[in-house]
């Protein structure tokens, strides 16, 4: 019973978590390996748990979903659908210990990438949008690592979008919807593995979407410029926190 109320909490924060910026799932990663589960069927649930509270935390954010200024969210849609499909057969074909050791410098790395959109790049003068072609290729990268495990999609997909051209806001709208999507289709795949814990699917969803709703709130009504600060010091704890992890 124990494992199950950290369980609950972990997903109720991550749904919070998944709204602002991306990130949940290590919070349900960990909670999940509490509960009994190996390395591999826990990410594998987790994806399945956070999946519900990312549908409905990307509806309430809907009206600020938003093209890029050279790309369609349609065009974005289908690369994450494809990407996230291509990211879960990757998983189910490659040791857990790879990817793990991937992580932390994933999250780092977009951290950094989000720093410089935020607060440098948007005041250089002469500086422009990323391109069609340069947008597409992000997105379908990120789309494959979201399939794959996805600690830190959101992160990623923020900095993309805002390098892009879109403001932080409707970033952060688009990316909920997004992760949805490229979740989706890894889900349909991982529904087949025998590695999926159903009772802890059942918890976790439940708080997952409770968190998320939270976090859609905040989103709207957060300050713009308090609301980028507050994402590059989560991505760094983030980093700092799974590098600690795996040296620990």
């Amino acid at each position: 019973m124990v494992t199950f109320v950290v369980l609950f909490i972990a997903a109720f924060c991550a749904g919070v978590q998944n709204a602002l910026a991306g990130g949940g799932s290590f919070l349900t990663f960990p909670a999940l390996m509490f509960t009994g589960l190996d390395a591999r069927a826990a990410n594998i649930t987790s994806t399945i748990a956070l999946f519900p509270g990312q549908i409905t935390t990307g509806f309430a954010g809907r009206k600020n979903v938003s093209d890029l200024p050279q790309v369609s969210f349609k065009a974005l849609f289908a690369i994450s659908l494809v990407g996230g499909v291509l990211g879960a057969i990757l998983l189910l074909k490659t040791p857990v210990s790879v990817f793990e050791a991937l992580v932390p410098w994933l999250v780092l790395f977009a951290t950094f990438v989000f720093l410089w959109g935020s607060f440098f790049r948007k005041n250089q003068e002469n500086s422009k949008p990323l391109g069609r072609t340069k947008s597409l290729v992000a997105q379908f990268f990120i789309s494959i690592y979201g399939g794959y495990f996805g600690g830190g999609i959101g992160i990623l997909m923020l900095a993309a979008l805002t390098i892009a051209g879109l403001a932080v806001r409707k970033a952060g709208a688009t990316k909920n919807v997004l992760a949805g999507v490229m979740n989706a289709s890894a889900v349909v795949i991982f529904l087949f593995s025998k590695d999926v814990a159903w009772p802890q699917v059942a918890v976790a969803s439940v708080a997952s979407i409770a968190g998320g709703q939270v976090g859609a709130f905040a989103l709207q009504r957060v300050n713009e410029k308090i609301l980028r600060v507050c994402i590059i010091i989560l991505g760094f704890g983030l980093a700092i926190g799974l590098f600690l992890k795996a040296h620990g």
